[in-house]
């Protein structure tokens, strides 16, 4: 390595605070202000969401396993419900992904004792195989049904939907939290601060599809959902149940591109003579804004458990308000008109 003589030394600019004084008068701000600059912020990032698209879900129930072992969730103790094959049932605070059956099936007849059977189709019914073998020859199974009625059942129909957060672009638990636990992140995805929640459970309340829940198995008390694999997106992964999907069921991508993917297979279906397939939260008019984590349904919302105009608690806020003012109002002139009369 190169070293200086005394000469280039004493020719080089002088360094310190004294070189700083000797300055003019803008180089010397400027010099001053150099430990204050700040590296500009990152480019902002695009909205980022799912697009599930119900019409290729074989509830296998790879995206809840794969949820459950990244985020290292414990599984609550499962019961079976005794009317589906589900043995989740529903989202909750130890349930971020869940895959719901909708089980549109002829029921078992009443059992021996005249008690009705559990309310969960049963394929070994009597008829069972004879029904197929009919179906078979008729040629009723074709190898692209018309519709999502299976077949050789008429009208009989099993549906399945994975379920998760919808991370609303307006979401009415973050206008709901009062300790500001709940923040959307650099991904436009809504996110629980653990460290800031309270348990106060107005979340929970505020949220229109049941989402988040407290955790009372766990004895935090805070409220929990689906993250969107937060720290996965910062190493630019897809999220664990996207990736673990084997159909593409669940679409991880910039919401706006998968917008447009799902009215595309949209489309497709309906040329299929698929015409009951229909979009749910695409629209932006769903909360006032949309969801970040859209379906693409079979049916009405309804038969999902959806709502199909979800409201925002927030909404009735003003209203409710005014009401308090007035009654206020109105019970303070009583009271001054009730003690003016006793002088």
């Amino acid at each position: 390595m190169a070293v200086k003589d005394a000469n280039s030394l004493a020719s080089s600019p002088a360094q310190g605070p004294e070189a700083t004084q000797r300055l003019p008068g803008a180089s010397r701000l400027l010099t001053m202000l150099q430990p204050l600059h700040k590296e500009p912020p990152p480019p902002e990032q695009p909205a980022m969401g799912f697009f599930t698209d119900t019409s290729v879900c074989i509830g296998c129930k790879a995206c809840e396993v794969a949820c459950r072992q990244w985020n290292q969730i414990m599984p609550p103790i499962q019961e079976w419900s005794g009317s589906s094959y589900d043995n989740t049932r529903h989202l909750g605070a130890r349930t971020w992904r869940h895959v719901q059956f909708i089980e549109q099936i002829d029921r078992s007849p009443a059992i021996g004792d005249g008690h009705p059977a559990p309310d969960i189709p049963l394929f070994d019914s009597p008829d069972f195989e004879a029904r197929i073998a009919t179906a078979k020859e008729n040629g009723q199974i074709p190898t692209t049904p018309p519709g999502t009625a299976l077949p050789f059942f008429n009208d009989e129909r099993w549906l399945m939907r994975s379920d998760v957060c919808k991370h609303c672009a307006n979401a009415p638990c973050q206008e709901a939290c009062p300790t500001g636990a709940i923040i959307r992140t650099e991904f436009d995805t809504v996110y629980v601060q653990q460290d800031i929640c309270n348990g106060c459970g107005y979340c929970t309340l505020a949220c229109p599809f049941g989402v988040i829940a407290r955790d009372y198995d766990g004895g935090s008390h805070t409220a929990k959902k689906c993250t969107l694999c937060y720290d996965r997106l910062k190493d630019g992964m897809e999220p664990a149940c996207a990736k673990s999907c084997p159909t593409d069921s669940i679409l991880f991508g910039e919401v706006e591109v998968l917008k447009e993917k799902a009215r595309q297979r949209l489309g497709i279906l309906h040329e299929r003579g698929v015409t009951e397939a229909r979009l749910y939260g695409v629209d932006d008019k769903i909360l006032d804004a949309g969801l970040n984590s859209f379906f693409l349904l079979l049916d009405e919302p309804e038969t999902y458990n959806l709502p199909r105009n979800p409201q925002r608690p927030m909404n009735n806020v003003p209203p409710a308000s005014l009401w308090s003012i007035l009654a206020t109002i109105a019970l303070s002139l009583v009271g001054i008109f009730f003690f003016s009369k006793r002088d």
